[in-house]
């Protein structure tokens, strides 16, 4: 006797049992996968970033400035590698809603201490010779229509131009990355056309937001973030300098553990959905006692009627587990970034996707666990002296 047909047409003795299970399992790990595509994004800045780059702000605040004289005294620190600078600008385009990450720079540093980010030579080329030219990442590209060549014009909220117009950027260059969890959404122009085009004594001039450091040797990141830190001690604008991945998992931390919640969500669910299978498969087994005493009867060892159980429970949890994370795989580039740039790119992870496989596996096997025990250990006469 062929095992897989006798414990399918067990699968298909309560049908409408069966399909709610199935239904309830789908569901459980559409929203495991979901939540895990969201806890990579908020993730995604830690993830990448590595203890080889320093961050440095002002020791107040974020929104406090620090001055650009500060990068020759950077530069010369033993330890350093290299050193670039960036401004929060907050452009606005078209609509406040319209929300992407704006950063003016040094083009070449920039480029120089983030090698996670790719671009053509020729718009690389072109972005360093354009005074007005910008850099944006694919995501924001697709996401507005934008291909090199296009004006594209930002109203400042931070800085204006002394004639009250929007400031203009010509797209030289639409930059990838190969890694997965890099940050596609920014938006980069020179920090010398800022600077030049503001007002003599506005705010920001001769001023950035944070530098980005390149230490020589990872491992003596904290030393040379300390020694930075006391060349500018007891001056007007202190400095806070940290490894990269401390201060995007500090910036993080400001709206909570995200990881932490999202994985405590998918938890309780999935608890709840094991326990409901749990109670599905003792109730199929006590409704098929005299069957497993009969088949017993006809020579099925203990071993054999174990094995069976579980077969069940696993194909259970193995069809609706694969239908609930191709949902969540399927909602997830369908539905693409509902945050529209406010986060990273939003996927499923190959890290993720077999976390859910190994989860399907557990949850079929703690379902039928108890129950196949007590099915194995089911006595042919007691069985059908109940039945």
């Amino acid at each position: 006797m062929k095992l897989f047909p006798l414990v399918w047409r067990n699968l298909l003795r309560r049908k409408i049992r069966t399909t709610f299970t199935l239904l309830s399992i789908a569901v459980a790990f559409t929203l495991f996968g979901v939540l895990m595509a969201i806890r990579v994004a908020f993730s995604a800045g830690v993830t990448l970033a590595g203890a080889e780059r320093l961050v440095m702000l002002e020791k107040i605040s974020l929104i406090n400035t620090l001055p650009l004289s500060y990068l020759p005294q950077i530069s010369a620190t033993p330890g350093v590698a290299d050193v670039t600078h960036a401004n929060w600008f907050g452009g606005v385009y078209q609509d406040p809603k319209n929300f992407f990450a704006n950063f003016a720079v040094d083009p070449s540093g920039w480029l120089r201490t983030h090698p996670e980010l790719t671009v053509a030579d020729a718009q690389k080329q072109a972005w360093l010779s354009d005074r007005t030219g910008a850099m944006v990442g694919t995501e924001t590209a697709q996401r507005f229509g934008w291909k090199v060549g296009d004006r594209v014009p930002l109203q400042g909220t931070i800085y204006r131009r002394p004639d009250g117009g929007p400031w203009e950027f010509t797209i030289d260059a639409i930059y990838d990355s190969s890694e997965k969890s890099a940050d596609r959404t920014q938006f980069f122009f020179h920090y010398d056309f800022l600077n030049e085009t503001i007002s003599k004594g506005a705010y920001g001039q001769n001023e950035i937001t944070f530098y980005v450091i390149r230490v020589s040797d990872p491992n003596q990141s904290d030393q040379v973030a300390a020694r930075l830190d006391s060349l500018f001690a007891n001056s007007a604008a202190e400095t806070k300098t940290a490894t990269e991945k401390a201060f995007v998992s500090s910036f993080a931390g400001q709206i909570g553990d995200i990881g932490a919640i999202m994985t405590a969500i998918a938890a309780a669910v999935l608890f709840t959905i094991l326990l409901m299978s749990a109670n599905t498969m003792a109730q199929a087994i006590r409704e098929r006692t005299n069957e497993l005493a009969v088949l017993k009867a006809l020579g099925f060892g203990d071993g054999l009627i174990f094995g069976l159980v579980l077969v069940e429970s696993c194909l259970i949890a193995a069809v609706g587990g694969a239908i609930g994370l191709g949902l969540s795989w399927a909602a997830i580039i369908l539905v693409g970034d509902p945050t529209h740039g406010l986060l990273p790119t939003i996927y499923l992870s190959a890290r993720d996707t077999a976390l859910g496989a190994g989860l399907i596996a557990a949850l079929g096997l703690a379902a039928g666990i108890v129950p196949a025990v007590e099915a194995r250990r089911l006595k042919i006469v007691d069985a059908l002296r109940r039945s």
